[in-house]
C-alpha cells in the first residue's frame, strides 16, 4: 500500500490480530459518536474477545481476496477505521468502502486522507473499477468526505440498511478509478 499522506501523527496500517485490545478499547470510546450510523451493537462487540472475533472474519476476508482493512493510529491508539469490502472480480472490479473516525479527530482531515489512499490502492493495487460507498442522507460529514474524494451519487436505496434499530434509506455513491 502507498504510503498516505495523513495529517500529523496519524498513520494508517493493516489491521491485525494483535489489535483486538486497542480496537475494543476504540469502539468504547466512540460507542455514542457511532450509534446514530451503525447497526445495533451488543455488549460483546464492545469488548476485546468480541473483536477478536470481528478481526478473525475479517482477516478470513483478506485472505479470500474479498476485504482490505486498515486501522488508523495516533498517539499509539486506534482513532478509527477504513475498509474496503465485497471486492467482486471478473467484468464488475468493485469494491464497498466504510470508514469511521474518533469524536476527536473529526473535521482535521483523516478520513479524507484515508480514503484517498484507500482509493490509490484499490485501483493501483487491486485493478479495481469502481468503489462505492453508501451513507444516510443525515450525515453531512461522510457525505462532505465521499464529496472531496470525487464519489458522485448514483441513487437513494430505500431501507437499504438496518441502522440504529431501524431499516433506513442510504444514498448510493459511487468513484469511478479508471
Amino acid at each position: 500500500m502507498p504510503s498516505p499522506t495523513l495529517p500529523s501523527g496519524v498513520t494508517m496500517r493493516g489491521l491485525s490480530a494483535v489489535d483486538a485490545a486497542a480496537l475494543a478499547r476504540a469502539y468504547r470510546d466512540n460507542r455514542e459518536h457511532l450509534a446514530p450510523w451503525e447497526p445495533l451493537r451488543d455488549d460483546a462487540f464492545f469488548a476485546e474477545a468480541g473483536q477478536a472475533e470481528q478481526i478473525t472474519r475479517r482477516l478470513e476476508g483478506l485472505a479470500a481476496g474479498t476485504d482490505v482493512l486498515w486501522v488508523l493510529v495516533a498517539d499509539e491508539r486506534i482513532v478509527g477505521t477504513m475498509t474496503l469490502s465485497g471486492i467482486v472480480r471478473g467484468p464488475f472490479l468493485s469494491a464497498h468502502v466504510g470508514y469511521w473516525v474518533d469524536a476527536r479527530m473529526q473535521g482535521r482531515g483523516v478520513c479524507s486522507a484515508a480514503l484517498q489512499a484507500a482509493l490509490q490502492h484499490a485501483r493501483d493495487e487491486l485493478g479495481l473499477h469502481r468503489v462505492e460507498a453508501s451513507v444516510l442522507p443525515r450525515n453531512a460529514a461522510s457525505t462532505a468526505v465521499l464529496h472531496r474524494a470525487g464519489f458522485g451519487l448514483i441513487g437513494t436505496a430505500p431501507s437499504y440498511l438496518r441502522i440504529a434499530g431501524t431499516w433506513q434509506d442510504h444514498l448510493l455513491y459511487q468513484r469511478l478509478l479508471h
